[in-house]
């Protein structure tokens, strides 16, 4: 099995947009014809004007409009009311297959699930909050050393307390999150020595932005996941906006949640 859903605008408790609807008013709004859109997707012109005046009798706004004359001899287009709704809807169903992607993690297992919508929740302080799969456990005295893995093929080291890992309840393959300060992640262009007992985690430098004496950086590592640092301007290495760097983060400075 796997968890699935589709995605719907509604107003009013009536359906406004989904993703038939928002292809019409692209195809509209590429050919500039109501009649030739319809006919690209194999629908009458009759179905699709009920479709488009379904939309325009909840808009706030119309959302197309009629040329007439000219060279072209008129058409149809759309209103920039129409072409927001459907940069909107396009973001709202982004977020929404990211939102059941997370779900599927789940499988059939509805255990699992419940654990998942727990740590879709969590919010705390920190800015980077990182689901992961917790892979090894090794125990020594009263530390432990989690193995976690990141979306990708990241993975990355986190000690805790051995205490925390029984009262918690980890174990191998539960799912969790890396909680990191982003004043605890150090951004480096040139990778330290292979032996360093620190987390080495390569990307790729997407953001720089400037606050003082301060400079945050958004790191894209291999793997997709996204880290945000916090720097003193006086210690970066002359990172820029698309370069390859290293994030750098002790064991210790990773909490685990769940």
């Amino acid at each position: 099995m796997k968890i699935d859903g589709r995605f719907w605008l509604t107003k009013e408790g009536q359906s406004f947009l989904g993703s038939g609807r928002i292809e019409l008013l692209e195809r509209i709004d590429k050919i500039g014809s109501i009649h030739a859109a319809a006919k690209e997707m194999k629908m009458s012109y009759k179905a699709a004007w009920e479709r488009i005046n379904g939309m325009n009798a909840l808009a706030d706004q119309p959302l197309i409009e009629r040329t007439t004359g000219g060279k072209g001899g008129g058409g149809t287009k759309l209103t920039p009311y129409a072409r927001e709704l459907i940069a909107t809807f396009h973001r709202f169903n982004e977020l929404h297959r990211q939102f059941i992607d997370r779900f599927s993690e789940a499988g059939n297992d509805p255990e699992r699930l419940a654990r998942i919508l727990s740590r879709t929740f969590l919010t705390t302080s920190a800015r980077n909050q990182l689901p992961s799969v917790l892979k090894e456990i090794h125990t020594n005295g009263l530390h432990s050393t989690l193995t976690l893995a990141l979306s990708g093929s990241d993975v990355m080291r986190s000690t805790i307390t051995a205490k925390s890992v029984l009262n918690m309840g980890l174990t191998v393959g539960c799912d969790t999150y890396a909680i990191i300060k982003s004043s605890d992640i150090h951004v480096v262009s040139t990778p330290p020595s292979s032996d360093a007992e620190d987390n080495v985690l390569a990307g790729t430098v997407e953001t720089l932005e400037t606050s003082g004496v301060n400079i945050e950086i958004g790191l894209r590592l291999d793997g997709g996941t996204f880290l945000i640092a916090l720097e003193k301007q006086d210690s970066l290495q002359n990172l820029q906006v698309g370069m390859t760097a290293y994030a750098i983060i002790s064991p210790l400075h990773i909490i685990i949640g769940l």
